[in-house]
């Protein structure tokens, strides 16, 4: 009986991790291409039962943690040389690939948390994991082309062999996209004004950077 179960939960495994070769691309390209429209599905999704939930796309930190992956793998194959390692945190943390993509998810979420805070503070909701997790998620999926954009960037910027403009400027690129589309999800959930709701969205931005600088200092001199 056990091995039956063994078995039935091997064949699970094998159909989710096969149906990402599907489901992620199509998720990417969905938020590409509508990337408000994308996020409001990921609201509604929210609302509906675990075993449909997210049943024609990739969940949104599947789709985060994804795009993560993909994108150090690909740093490794274009032998980006790794960044000098200056303290004792930052060498723990280079010891593996897998010490690096958990950081890197970490901080990479740093932005749709923030702003998911940023929204339900401004809906006066009281700041729970409940009224936390419907614009993390969301946001989560606005992330990962973040990620893909600031990966192919940092890639040129660190090769030698390619112009250093053009990483600066598929990262601005990459920036200006996201801002955009950030301060639209802002003004829509808000009912607010195009003014007010890019503010709210740099706003925002900034204090997840800020709290990234300060996690690199401090990782820096430790």
């Amino acid at each position: 009986m056990d091995f039956l179960k063994i078995l039935r939960s091997f064949e699970e495994f094998v159909f989710e991790a096969t149906s990402w070769l599907i489901f992620y691309p199509l998720t990417m390209w969905r938020i590409l291409r509508r990337p408000l429209a994308t996020m409001d599905y990921s609201d509604r999704e929210q609302s509906d039962t675990d075993e449909k939930r997210y049943d024609d796309a990739l969940s949104p930190p599947l789709v985060l943690l994804a795009t993560i992956v993909l994108w150090n793998l690909i740093g490794i194959e274009a032998h980006v040389a790794d960044l000098e390692a200056t303290s004792t945190a930052m060498k723990t943390l280079a010891a593996s690939q897998q010490n690096l993509i958990l950081f890197r998810s970490l901080i990479f979420s740093l932005i749709p948390l923030i702003a998911a805070a940023s929204l339900v503070h401004r809906q006066g909701k009281r700041l729970s994991r409940e009224t936390l997790r419907v614009p993390f998620y969301a946001q989560c999926y606005l992330a990962a082309p973040c990620v893909m954009v600031v990966s192919i960037g940092g890639i040129i910027l660190r090769r030698a062999d390619m112009a250093n403009l053009l990483g600066l400027a598929v990262m601005i690129v990459g920036a200006t996209w996201f801002l955009v589309v950030q301060t639209l999800w802002f003004r829509n959930k808000l009912s607010t004004s195009y003014a007010r709701a890019a503010v709210i969205a740099l706003w925002a931005t900034a204090r997840a950077l800020a709290i990234l600088l300060l996690v690199l200092l401090l990782l820096a001199i430790l």
